[in-house]
């Protein structure tokens, strides 16, 4: 459908009275290309005149909207995987709530019991970060990200852009048209697939997908945790803050519109109630929430949180009951609150607290989730009569996510990641966390590549291709519980032999078992005595190899994430994981003699992938020779395959 014919048969749609108002009474006039007629580029230089090039096409397999966690993973993965990627950010830099604006902690399942951190291009990027970035900047994390993208194959980055209307043929979206703010441009995009994790929604919003906001009732779902009846409330925005320690006292002399901060009431809510607990990072809970609209609210309530927050740091400067903050200064205040909820779109499967806690397994997982129900309460710091938070407590294991949560339920092309997913809003309180929502990401990311490659809606994909899905994910470094690898491609799992040059704990034969991280209780590894060790794989006959591939050992259970107050961090390494294979080589037995086939040095990725010219072998031999500091090699998988 053409774009103009689109506008007018859709004027009671949104932005339609905008849009198509070319030939309304007091509109600017255009040409029929709609360019602004009165608009004439004078260049001095020249002299000459003439209609600015505003209005630009581009046509693409996949376009991702939304440049957070979760949309750079799913942008990330769509074009690794083949398929011609364009992510569109309405922000000037990456990384969403993470992002230098906002500042949120990259939290996930992990904890300390339960090594569970988030592998994939999640866990790469951190890693990144550490190598870069050990100063724990937040505007350089912001460049740590930029260049991770823009450095992608078959992926192009578009920033300062918005998706502000839906294209549709039908049930189906052909276009998305976008606004670049700081180009005065107009992008029409045209894609097979679209995957919406922008957060809010817009254009999945535009192209008419079933979504919901507000709490569901008790009784919909049989959510304990929920409220008995269902209403409109949806968790608050947050602003948060950096502090300089100074070495002379600092005044605070706090804005005109200052709210003060009522520090008596706020501590009377039992064990979760605004206290202030420490100076150096923020208040998680100086958020505000809206009970029908937030994000027509967001201007009002992001004045209303730098009120709050500036009468809570009045508080902390000038009550006296804070002497450690005398020589503390603030260094850096949210101008742009961190939003936890909105929009849900509707998919297949909506994922309720029953399912996280019943640790129901889907055929169709993807991702998984480990964080508590953290239901921030209704109101946020204007609900002083509630906890900050209605902490239902921890998961004691990791969730599965599935697929069919991922994509929407009535329009055909639309996948979405991160906190705009089918979940009801008590699950949300668990799956809204950032490393979750790259999960998600990078899984519909890498379906919607598969769509393109086949031709099929992501509905045909979860009922006939999950296990397709299923293992490129877990071959891209991805755990999903209680789902093994068994890549039939894999010739390493055909191997006749497997063995290592020394062992002090795990077994060499555990590398090709389909599952790449230890369990509770259940080893999944091999280690070395020592550095310089090898794997040897053996086949009677020889076969066609092209590609090997291993994953390393990061320590997933130390957690990785940068955070705003540096006693939190202090027990994390500032560095590459010194776990981490560091150099190796790769050689191939080729009639008879040892060929060097593949080199890698300074590694900082858990999977390394090796790619290399064909050769027929009847032997890999992996050489690996140090890591980032540890004094001995652990490796979980390795894999080979007869094409890159």
């Amino acid at each position: 459908m053409k774009r103009r014919k689109f506008f007018t048969t859709t004027a009671a749609g949104i932005g339609a009275g905008t849009l198509a108002a070319t030939n309304a009474q007091g509109a600017v006039p255009t040409n029929e290309k709609g360019e602004r007629l009165t608009d004439k580029w004078t260049q001095v230089g020249t002299g000459t005149t003439g209609l600015p090039n505003r209005k630009k096409k581009m046509t693409v397999d996949v376009a991702v909207i939304g440049g957070g966690m979760s949309g750079i993973s799913a942008a990330v993965a769509a074009a690794r995987n083949g398929a011609k990627t364009v992510l569109v950010q309405d922000r000037p830099v990456l990384g969403g709530n993470a992002s230098s604006e906002m500042r949120v902690t990259v939290n996930g399942a992990n904890s300390r019991k339960r090594p569970s951190r988030e592998t994939g291009i999640i866990e790469e990027i951190l890693i990144e970060n550490r190598y870069y970035n050990q100063q724990e900047s937040y505007p350089v994390w912001d460049h740590v990200l930029y260049d991770y993208v823009t450095r992608q194959p078959n992926l192009e980055l578009m920033l300062n852009t918005q998706a502000v209307e839906a294209i549709m043929d039908g049930k189906r979206i052909q276009s998305a048209v976008c606004w670049q703010s700081t180009s005065e441009t107009e992008f029409v995009i045209t894609a097979k697939e679209f995957v919406d994790c922008s957060g809010d929604g817009l254009l999945a919003a535009c192209a008419g997908a079933e979504y919901r906001t507000g709490r569901e009732g008790r009784d919909e779902f049989g959510e304990s945790f929920a409220p008995e009846k269902p209403d409109g409330w949806t968790m608050g925005d947050t602003i948060l803050m950096m502090t300089k320690k100074m070495d002379k006292p600092v005044p605070f002399r706090p804005p005109s519109y200052a709210i003060p901060f009522d520090h008596v009431k706020a501590a009377q809510t039992g064990k979760h109630s605004r206290i202030v607990k420490q100076v150096v990072e923020g208040f998680w809970w100086v958020e505000v929430g809206s009970d029908f609209d937030i994000i027509a609210d967001r201007e009002v309530n992001r004045h209303k949180l730098m009120a709050y927050f500036y009468g809570i740091w009045d508080y902390v400067k000038n009550s006296g009951d804070f002497p450690e903050a005398e020589n503390i200064a603030l260094d850096w205040i949210g101008s742009i609150p961190g939003r936890r909820e909105s929009r849900r779109f509707m998919g297949d499967h909506i994922l309720t607290q029953v399912d996280i806690q019943e640790n129901r397994h889907f055929e169709d997982a993807v991702a998984y989730g480990g964080w508590g129900f953290d239901e921030h309460c209704p109101g946020g710091i204007e609900n002083l009569d509630d906890p900050p938070s209605f902490f239902y407590g921890r998961v004691p294991y990791v969730y599965e996510i599935p697929y069919r949560s991922l994509y929407s339920r009535n329009i055909s092309n639309l996948q979405f990641a991160g906190r705009n997913v089918s979940v009801t809003h008590t699950a949300l309180s668990s799956t809204r966390i950032i490393a979750t929502c790259s999960m998600m990401g990078q899984a519909a990311g890498t379906a919607a590549a598969i769509c393109v490659q086949k031709g099929i809606t992501p509905r045909t994909l979860a009922a006939n291709h999950i296990n397709e899905l299923q293992e490129q994910l877990l071959r891209d470094d991805v755990f999903i519980p209680n789902r093994p690898a068994s890549d039939e491609k894999d010739l390493a799992r055909k191997a006749d032999g497997i063995f290592a040059s020394s062992t002090i704990s795990g077994d060499a034969k555990l590398l090709i078992d389909g599952i790449s991280r230890d369990e509770p209780e259940t080893v999944h590894h091999w280690e070395s005595d020592g550095l310089n060790a090898e794997i040897h794989l053996e086949w009677e006959r020889p076969v066609q190899v092209a590609a090997v591939e291993l994953k390393g050992d990061t320590n997933i259970g130390r957690n990785m994430q940068m955070y705003k107050q540096p006693d939190k961090g202090a027990e994390q390494i500032k560095d590459v994981p010194p776990e981490l294979v560091k150099n190796l080589t790769c050689e191939a037995r080729v009639q008879g003699k040892w060929v060097e086939v593949a080199a890698v040095e300074d590694n900082m990725t858990r999977l390394v992938k090796m790619k290399f010219n064909p050769v027929k072998a009847t032997a890999i031999r992996l050489k690996l020779k140090e890591t980032w500091g540890h004094k001995t090699i652990k490796l979980f998988e390795v894999r080979c395959y007869e094409s890159a």
